[in-house]
């Protein structure tokens, strides 16, 4: 409950620095639907292999928390796709997917029911991330800058709230190499927003993420 709280806080902050304003191998902009999937069917056969564990009260929040966190990712860059054309924005849409898929995997494999929303664009079972869409959608519709800043700071978020959650209440080793994972994918498509950015003439600072761990990223 207190990473939900914190994310809140910081993305209701963050909305409101409207005026705040490198690319790897597999940047989600530039990466083939082929090598995309290999990717996703690798992680996905290293899930299995790893031994299932007791699930903690705190690793169950995190799990049920952290599938709908991605799937606001997922739902926001496909509707400001559809508001702005930007192929970035359809390409780390389809990352997210893989992302909801991984964590899916965990809640199958400790016989945790799916949110019943999954599969609806735009619609959540938690109340504290259905604003949180709802108010990032707004304010990416805004302009098309404004979208890729809100697609900056959700991968902001996402970095954080893995973080925190591998600090302070992940323990099991599947759960770990997941969350790990998609940090690095999330870290893939903050660099992809930053550069897209930078191509509309806009120099991004971090929003959430302190500079170290921001310039870590992007540098």
């Amino acid at each position: 409950m207190g990473i939900q709280m914190k994310t809140l806080a910081l993305i209701t902050t963050a909305l409101g620095l409207t005026t705040l304003l490198a690319a790897c191998s597999n940047d989600p902009a530039n990466m083939n639907d082929n090598s995309s999937n290999f990717q996703q069917e690798l992680m996905l056969d290293n899930i299995t292999a790893i031994p299932a564990d007791s699930l903690s009260d705190a690793e169950l929040t995190s799990l049920e928390f952290m599938v709908e966190e991605e799937k606001v990712a997922r739902d926001v860059y496909i509707q400001l796709y559809s508001k702005w054309g930007l192929k970035p924005f359809s390409n780390i849409s389809g990352s997210e997917q893989q992302h909801i898929d991984a964590v899916s995997v965990l809640l199958e494999r400790y016989e945790i029911a799916l949110p019943t929303t999954l599969n609806q664009v735009g619609a959540f079972t938690n109340q504290t991330l259905q604003t949180l869409h709802d108010d990032l959608l707004e304010q990416g519709n805004v302009s098309l800058i404004d979208g890729l800043k809100v697609g900056a700071l959700i991968e902001e978020v996402d970095i954080q709230d893995l973080e925190n959650a591998l600090e302070n209440s992940v323990n099991n080793e599947d759960i770990i190499y997941v969350y790990q994972n998609l940090i690095k994918g999330s870290e893939n498509h903050l660099r992809a927003y930053v550069k897209n950015l930078s191509r509309q003439g806009v120099i991004y600072s971090p929003q959430v993420l302190d500079i170290s761990r921001y310039s870590e990223i992007i540098d």
